[in-house]
């Protein structure tokens, strides 16, 4: 019943999706081209806040937990495990005091309407998987424009999606560019859970009534400890608070 229902609803959803894509597209050149930075990332936070809430259309529910836990004033490096597309509006949205960047693969930085303008123009690493001699100077790049400006980068280390909620095994390379080259950051783990069950059925239909939730882990000094500890400690409160069910 489920699926069947989710049909008409998600074809809703995504013409609604479409839209707001569309429609902050223009927005945000404005913004970036003619108001500077302060004003393309505010209409990049209220572009995320819809692109959420469109997701309510599929009775789909968002809360996150623990951000009074994060320190401000300094740079970020938040560690998450990854589900599905919809973990990255939530981060941007809840977390906009923290200016939050991605490190992306190159291909979304063009194609698509408002997306590929925000991480080509807003801060983000975009990168080849295929080759680490473009991914890593831009990994670099990007950490030391969050030790300058006290600003956040986000990464994924499973390195792509989990169609199943289940965490794949964390790869260090990204994560230790980060912290060799924003030694002042904090580790922000995060725990993301449901936000697979979006896409359980594919990408059409949607899934129905996922109650997606952001929990925020201790946050901790990368040069508090070893890089080895540092990686290891991450990666296990980030995968212990991932709940399969």
């Amino acid at each position: 019943m489920e699926k069947v229902l989710s049909y008409p609803l998600s074809a809703v959803f995504y013409i609604v999706f479409l839209l707001i894509l569309v429609i902050f597209h223009p927005v945000q050149w404005f913004c970036f081209n003619v108001l500077g930075y302060d004003a393309h990332k505010k209409s990049v936070d209220i572009l995320n806040w819809f692109l959420m809430h469109c997701t309510n259309i599929l009775g789909t529910t968002y809360k996150f937990h623990g951000i009074e836990k994060i320190p401000q004033g300094v740079p970020l490096i938040i560690v998450s495990n990854h589900q599905s597309m919809y973990d990255i509006p939530p981060i941007i949205w809840f977390m906009r005091k923290f200016h939050p960047k991605f490190i992306s693969k190159k291909e979304l930085g063009k194609g698509i309407p408002s997306v590929s303008y925000n991480l080509r123009h807003g801060g983000s690493a975009l990168i080849d998987r295929k080759d680490p001699k473009q991914a890593l100077p831009a990994i670099k790049e990007l950490a030391e424009y969050i030790e300058k400006h006290k600003r956040s980068a986000v990464i994924f280390p499973e390195g792509t999606r989990s169609k199943t909620g289940v965490p794949k095994r964390f790869s260090e390379n990204g994560l230790k560019i980060l912290c060799k080259y924003a030694p002042s950051a904090y580790i922000v783990p995060v725990s993301i859970n449901n936000s697979w069950k979006l896409f359980k059925f594919g990408q059409y239909p949607l899934g129905l009534g996922s109650s997606i939730s952001f929990n925020v882990h201790e946050p901790f000094a990368v040069k508090s400890i070893p890089f080895a500890e540092l990686m290891e400690r991450t990666e296990r409160e980030v995968t212990q608070g991932v709940k399969i069910k």
